[in-house]
């Protein structure tokens, strides 16, 4: 079993930078290809970044257009931990944040069922 616990989500003024933490335990982490989700209040859950295996032992990284060259998803794998720098934030972006482990190397990194684990989620709240 894999435990993932994010941290990092808070209240931050639009233009503002947050930085999310996930933490996973219980199973090998370099292994693992990671996301990160939102659900925003009366939305669905969507895709935010990713960061993927590829050929060769090299890290993708994967990203909606509504925040591609604003947030960065980065692993440290001796830490077991991904992040997500979230940079010019923007009252839109408000939602809760839930990071994801991929452990059987799914070919879409954009859809949640190629996720296995999951996380509770931590609350990022932008003011305008």
């Amino acid at each position: 079993q894999v435990q993932l616990v994010e941290s990092g989500g808070g209240l931050v003024q639009a233009g503002g930078s947050l930085r999310l933490s996930c933490a996973a335990s219980g199973r090998t982490f370099s292994s693992s290809s990671m996301g990160w989700f939102r659900q925003a209040p009366g939305k669905e859950r969507e895709f935010v970044a990713a960061s993927k295996w590829r050929t060769g032992n090299i890290p993708y990284s994967y990203y909606s257009n509504s925040v591609k060259g604003r947030f960065t998803i980065s692993r440290d794998n001796a830490k077991n931990t991904v992040y997500l720098q979230m940079n010019s934030l923007k009252p839109e972006d408000t939602a809760v944040y839930y990071c994801a482990a991929d452990y059987r190397g799914s070919s879409d990194p954009y859809v949640q069922d190629g996720y296995d684990y999951w996380g509770q989620g931590t609350q990022v709240t932008v003011s305008s």
